[in-house]
This record gives C-alpha cells, sequence and structure tokens, in this order.
C-alpha cells in the first residue's frame, strides 16, 4: 500500500517561514521506482495548483507567483521531498500536498495534505 505522508505546516505571520516535508512509503516506493516528486496547493475557491516540481536527476521548475521564495529539494534514499518556503504571504495559505510520480507508467499518487496559514 503507498502513502505519502506530509508534514510541516502550520501558522506564521507573513514574512516568516516553514518547510513542508513527505515521505513517500509502502512496497510500490523503491528509490528507483520515483520519477519526479511534487508540491501542489489548493486555496479556499481556488483549484489546485502547481507549486514546485522536481525530477529524478534534480531539475526543479516553480509556479511565478513563489519563484525565488519557495525551495523544492528532495532526497532519494529517504523517498523524500521537500519544500523550503520563506517570505510567507497571506496569499500562500492553502492545503499543500505532495503528488510523486512513479513506476513503469509514471502513476500518480498523491498525500493527504498538510495546511499553511499564514495571517497576522
Amino acid at each position: 500500500q503507498a502513502e505519502l505522508m506530509e508534514s510541516g505546516g502550520g501558522l506564521v505571520q507573513p514574512g516568516e517561514s516553514l518547510r513542508l516535508s513527505c515521505v513517500a512509503s509502502g512496497g510500490i516506493f523503491s528509490i528507483d521506482d520515483i520519477n519526479s516528486m511534487a508540491w501542489y496547493r489548493s486555496a479556499p475557491g481556488k483549484q489546485r495548483e502547481l507549486v514546485a516540481r522536481i525530477t529524478r536527476d534534480g531539475s526543479a521548475n516553480y509556479a511565478d507567483d513563489i519563484k525565488g521564495r519557495f525551495t523544492i529539494s528532495r532526497d532519494n534514499a529517504k523517498k523524500a521531498v521537500y519544500l523550503q518556503m520563506n517570505t510567507l504571504k497571506a496569499e500562500d495559505t492553502a492545503t499543500y500536498f505532495c503528488k510523486v510520480s512513479a513506476g513503469k507508467y509514471d502513476m500518480d499518487y498523491w498525500g493527504k495534505g498538510t495546511l499553511v496559514t499564514v495571517s497576522s
């Protein structure tokens, strides 16, 4: 049974930082199975959107509104992906989801999300 466990969300003030973590577990996730890893977010009243994505070789791409503030990284040995979020803004408030694409058919697996609230 594949499982993704996110952590690190919480309530912070504008300008502060958070680091999200996501660890993949379960027999389907061997180190070689995982292709890309990504973070998405879903804010109230908005569609889920891609925040950042990182490939197996470490190539990353970011949504325009978080470039320069957020950094995605991964630890293949730990089957983990991280999102360092700096200079947080109120508009970053959302539930953040981890997605892993794995296997020969690049199937997508989603975590249950972690809530980030940026408010003064």
